[in-house]
């Protein structure tokens, strides 16, 4: 059994820019005036000297990063997701994205566990402006050993990448010893051809919990972790919806425009079936606990479970 990590994503990810760091002298961080939000601190105080606080300007932040990608660094740009892609979203598209420049965007804090900071920083869009961006690569991470490999792919990969990070501490459940990241290749986390459920990020160990207590009762489904949204695996989805016949996606994030409509296209253009959309429905969120909210909006692991027996029951 590996060890359980309880740890937020961004601070996985500041760790794993410093380990990074000490070998590739390349590195540079950029934050808009929250680090110690971002956890780029971890980062500010190992390699000062590389690291540019450029204040509440964020598009001028991702501007900078533009000029040192081209200059032959490689930049990461921080700051909470809301901001990141809503206020430089311009920058990012026209002097990231369009020149194909290797600039990594970090957007913490991102979906409804941001909680008490409300519906203004409870950022739900985020994966649908960026997976909307040509040349965009975007990650969704979903514990503290995946967060730290998809730092090292993103880091690795030549190009423009989004890189999702959470605020709220939640437990680990992938083995360091066995775990293989690969950019655009999804995961399959539980076997079963009842249902396939596709989740990403935070809600992917609610899932994961919710399937296991459904096989006790004669459910089995099957539970795929999507950690690169854009390019997404359309492999394994198709296997799914063929092997299956049904499809359950489970997201925090807008079911709009996130993982459900990235899903969604795949299964309309090669294997058509019914998908059913866990996530924020099309609405904004409010402040609160952040397990209280996930919990109200649906995301956590008795409501999963009471939708899959739900779609499993109606195709019997």
């Amino acid at each position: 059994m590996a060890e359980i990590v309880k740890k937020a994503t961004r601070e996985s990810f500041g760790e794993a820019l410093c380990e990074l760091a000490a070998e590739n002298k390349d590195i540079v961080v950029l934050d808009a005036d929250l680090a110690a939000a971002t956890k780029t601190g971890i980062f500010q105080k190992a390699y000062p000297d590389r690291f540019f606080d450029c204040g509440i300007a964020e598009g001028n932040m991702i501007g900078v990063a533009a000029g040192m990608a081209a200059a032959g660094k490689i930049p990461v740009a921080a700051s909470f997701a809301m901001f990141a892609t809503g206020r430089a979203f311009e920058q990012i598209r026209n002097s990231v994205a369009y020149p194909e420049l290797n600039v990594k965007i970090a957007g913490s804090h991102a979906g409804i566990s941001t909680g008490e900071d409300g519906a203004t920083h409870q950022c739900i869009e985020d994966i649908g402006i960026m997976r909307a961006i040509p040349n965009m690569m975007v990650l969704n991470p979903a514990d503290h050993w995946e967060m730290k490999e998809a730092t090292k792919a993103a880091i690795a990969y030549d190009g423009p990448v989004y890189i999702r990070l959470g605020r709220l501490a939640i437990d680990s459940f992938n083995d360091p010893e066995t775990y293989t990241f690969e950019l655009g290749k999804g995961i399959t986390l539980h076997e079963g051809n009842d249902v396939a459920v596709i989740a990403t990020g935070l809600v992917v160990n609610e899932a994961l919990k919710a399937v296991k207590e459904l096989e006790a009762e004669g459910i089995n489904a099957r539970l795929i972790n999507i950690h690169t949204i854009k390019p997404i695996d359309r492999d394994i989805i198709v296997k799914a919806a063929q092997e299956t016949g049904r499809i359950i996606t489970v997201e925090e994030h807008n079911v709009v425009g996130g993982l459900a409509d990235a899903v969604c296209e795949v299964v309309t253009e090669e294997c058509p079936v019914k998908v059913t959309k866990i996530g924020v429905q099309d609405r904004f969120g409010f402040s609160g606990p952040a397990w209280e909210l996930l919990d109200s909006f649906e995301l956590t692991q008795p409501h999963i479970a009471k939708v899959i027996r739900k779609v499993v029951a109606e195709n019997k």
